[in-house]
């Protein structure tokens, strides 16, 4: 009998931390309150919305390209997971910007860029908005200057 009062008392406090933990709010991040930046690449701006490039631990970030705007053959230490927003953005993997292999990845889709593989992102039919997520810390270094 006292293993089933300890056994209920166990379940019971467990229970109540998550009943409280559940009476939390969830705490939105709008885009209003980003803060956007332009890298030296023309028709793009990026935000961060969770972590940061140097900082260690997970990271979200938001991207919009102006139509016609290309990111040139780049590289991340990190894998990325990149999900489409808003149009469709034409990427390509190889270290020259290559028309013939971009793949159009549509609004609502996902691509992996693999750690060290160069990519190379057009937003060819009107603006794009994707967000990419990973571990940092992270960076990008350009490897084909436009």
């Amino acid at each position: 009998m006292k293993i089933l009062v300890e056994a209920m008392l166990l379940v019971g406090g467990a229970l109540s931390g998550f009943a409280l933990a559940q009476t939390d709010a969830p705490q939105p991040i709008l885009i209003e309150s980003l803060h956007w930046t332009s890298p030296p690449i023309p028709g793009l701006q990026v935000a961060w919305v969770l972590g940061s490039e140097q900082h260690t631990g997970l990271y979200v970030l938001r991207v919009r390209l102006d139509e016609g705007a290309r990111i040139p053959p780049h590289t991340h230490p990190d894998e990325r997971h990149t999900t489409v927003l808003a149009g469709t953005i034409f990427v390509g993997f190889g270290e020259r910007f290559d028309k013939p292999k971009l793949v159009a990845i549509p609004t609502g889709a996902v691509y992996v860029a693999p750690a060290g593989i160069p990519h190379y992102l057009w937003a060819k039919k009107g603006h794009v908005v994707y967000q990419e997520s990973g571990f940092g810390p992270t960076g990008t270094v350009i490897s084909e200057p436009e």
